[in-house]
């Protein structure tokens, strides 16, 4: 992408962003992820209505009245991005393509994370992990993240999501919120991932054009894959060949959903042509549900 497009590109998703967070997003947010636990804030006097379980018995006995200790969240969360930033993301069908769809969802965490305090930081990565920047404040390094996820060119082929999993394992010492950002088309990276999933709170975002769901009926034509450059010609006109291609998107997405379930990990299925923000909505009004229910 040209410099000029690329300034463009990252003005219009960041006003994308940060009017989001303003209007609704933030909030959704801050009651999803809770800070690592409480700290002690003061000693006050006992009001009407607070719970005599935070009563001070020490400083209730020297004052002469009921005083209670107050706490306040540890707000302070660890928010890393891994974003796959291999040729396949560059394709679409849509009014965007998978990067820059995946671009919008990076900048809606990463200014919901910033406004409630969090640190946020970035894995880019393909065949192996590509830049990583440390989780830091700052809308200068949100920007930074912005501009690395929809436009830094990888220097490694294919995907490798296990080196992903792998090379966050290592950087990252203390529990942290991991949003996976890709198309997941990569393959053997299961153990991998359930590793980090044992120590870490992942949220994959699956990215996904319309045309990869299923063969449109165009006859004859030349599909070539974007990361090994390895070229088929297919009769698109054949009901067996469309279906087995259907079927085999649907196997690979249903083992995905399978492992996703066993290590608990959130989905959030984005597309080309989506509403980005409501996808995102919906999922922390989801996540928060659940969490309401298990109290």
């Amino acid at each position: 992408m040209l410099p000029a497009e690329q300034a463009k590109q990252v003005r219009r998703i960041r006003l994308l962003a940060r009017r989001a967070v303003q209007t609704l997003l933030g909030g959704e947010y801050h009651s999803v992820f809770k800070g690592s636990g409480l700290s002690f804030d003061e000693v006050r006097e006992y009001q009407p209505g607070d719970d005599i379980r935070t009563i001070d018995w020490n400083v209730t006995a020297r004052m002469a009245a009921p005083f209670v200790k107050r706490y306040v969240e540890e707000r302070e969360l660890t928010v890393v991005l891994a974003a796959d930033i291999s040729p396949s993301l560059n394709f679409g069908t849509g009014p965007s393509t998978k990067r820059t769809a995946m671009a919008e969802i990076a900048a809606l965490v990463a200014f919901s994370a910033l406004a409630n305090r969090d640190r946020v930081g970035l894995l880019a990565f393909a065949g192996a992990a590509e830049l990583y920047l440390p989780a830091a404040h700052g809308t200068r390094h949100a920007l930074r993240i912005l501009r690395e996820v929809l436009d830094r060119e990888p220097t490694t082929r294919g995907t490798s999501v296990g080196n992903a999993c792998d090379y966050l394992s290592e950087v990252l010492p203390r529990r942290a919120v991991v949003f996976f950002l890709g198309d997941w088309q990569s393959t053997g990276y299961e153990r991998s991932f359930r590793l980090l999933a044992r120590k870490h709170d992942l949220i994959a975002v699956r990215v996904t054009d319309p045309r990869e769901l299923a063969l449109p009926n165009v006859g004859l034509a030349r599909f070539q894959d974007a990361e090994t450059g390895q070229q088929v010609l297919l009769d698109t006109r054949r009901e067996d060949v469309r279906t087995k291609f259907a079927r085999q998107v649907q196997d690979r997405r249903a083992a995905f959903d399978l492992l996703a379930r066993a290590t608990q990990t959130d989905v959030i299925d984005v597309g080309t042509a989506g509403d980005h923000l409501d996808e995102l909505v919906r999922f922390f009004r989801a996540r928060n549900a659940r969490r309401r229910r298990r109290r």
